[in-house]
């Protein structure tokens, strides 16, 4: 779906989720956007913090572009897009015009994976001058992701953005995420919540996303503040190595585990965030974040045995040890046996050896596969 193929609107429509006014304000707003980029376009500028275009690469803009040229700019490899974003969205018709519009200033072009939305969000995002790509039913952000990703690559692009369009990300922070892919000196960009010291995080989120932080750089090996931070830019290398499976959320983490397998290089840079977002938050921050960290807890024991059989072996067979040790000890000191520490020694030590050497065993096997891979 492209702006000029979006049919058009009677405000009279029944279907229409917001007023004329609300409706006017914003086609107004839009035009104004435009106009302001054909103006710029035709002085050979550039908008506020977008990076400069080289000319061989850029279409003339006119005033009022037919459909044909419009359905060109998304087809003609001969213009090649260096800086795209991808933002998921699901029923977010009020916010992702907003989004898109400023997205826009900082990159070429911007696609919206509508992923199964009830309401207009493939509509307004049309309108506001993305490409929309569209999936008939919800399945999850991981999956609306891998598409929005699959369509860039077709546009050889030097970057890809990815934000969420709920707007609790800022937009005008994306050219500080992208100096450092563009410098050639990280291949995935995290924006980090934690990096900046003014932001307003709750608590309980706070605690969660520490939790969950500690597990995936277990997991991984990593060393990030902000593991679950979906405000990131991937470079080419990132983009090639995208072949990993993951579902729904845990995207940000399995994209981390992988990438630091195969030894892309990674960085952060400071965010802000807005947790007052219009729309409220699709999932639970509890259940969201119990989901994730299962999800991490498997990981780790498939990746990392060391970590998640070897550690609680190695804790079990120590607390065996010392409570054998210290049963008999008394035995044969004052002569009263504690039969239940004993017995607690004894199964403690023999379950520690076990896990122990299962940890051993998993890890050979997971060297073995790696030297294959």
């Amino acid at each position: 779906m492209y702006p000029d193929d979006l049919p058009d609107i009677q405000f009279t429509d029944p279907d229409i989720r917001f007023d004329y006014h609300e409706a006017t304000s914003m086609i107004e707003r839009y035009s104004a956007f435009e106009d302001l980029l054909n103006a710029n376009s035709a002085k050979g500028l550039v908008m506020p913090g977008s990076r400069p275009h080289n000319p061989r690469n850029m279409i003339p803009v006119t005033a009022k572009a037919s459909a044909s040229q419009t359905a060109s700019l998304f087809h003609d490899p001969e213009y090649p897009k260096a800086l795209i974003a991808v933002i998921p969205a699901y029923n977010e018709e009020l916010t992702i015009g907003t989004v898109v519009l400023r997205t826009r200033l900082h990159v070429d072009h911007v696609i919206v994976v509508d992923d199964g939305s009830t309401d207009r969000t493939a509509s307004v995002a049309t309108l506001a001058g993305a490409e929309v790509l569209q999936h008939p039913i919800n399945l999850g952000k991981a999956q609306a992701m891998f598409k929005g990703f699959a369509r860039a690559r077709e546009y050889n692009p030097l970057a890809v953005v990815m934000l969420d369009a709920d707007g609790q990300h800022n937009p005008d922070e994306i050219p500080e995420l992208l100096k450092p892919v563009l410098a050639g000196k990280a291949d995935l960009v995290v924006g980090s919540r934690f990096l900046n010291g003014k932001n307003d995080i709750p608590a309980y989120r706070i605690i969660g996303q520490k939790t969950l932080d500690l597990a995936t750089n277990a997991g991984t090996g990593t060393k990030s503040t902000d593991t679950q931070s979906g405000f990131r830019v991937l470079g080419r290398r990132a983009l090639l190595n995208l072949d990993f499976y993951s579902e729904g959320y845990n995207i940000e983490s399995d994209m981390l585990s992988h990438f630091a397998q195969r030894g892309l290089t990674i960085g952060e840079v400071p965010i802000g965030v807005s947790y007052a977002v219009t729309n409220g938050h699709k999932k639970n921050p509890i259940s969201h974040g119990l989901d994730v960290l299962s999800h991490i807890i498997g990981l780790v024991g498939y990746r990392r045995p060391l970590i998640s059989f070897g550690v609680p072996g190695g804790v079990l067979t120590v607390i065996g040890v010392f409570s054998t040790l210290y049963s008999v000890t008394e035995l044969y000191t004052t002569g009263d046996f504690h039969s239940i520490m004993f017995i607690g020694g004894i199964t403690s030590l023999v379950l520690g050896l076990l896990l122990v050497t299962t940890s051993l065993i998993l890890n050979s096997l997971v060297q073995i596969v790696k030297m294959d891979t």
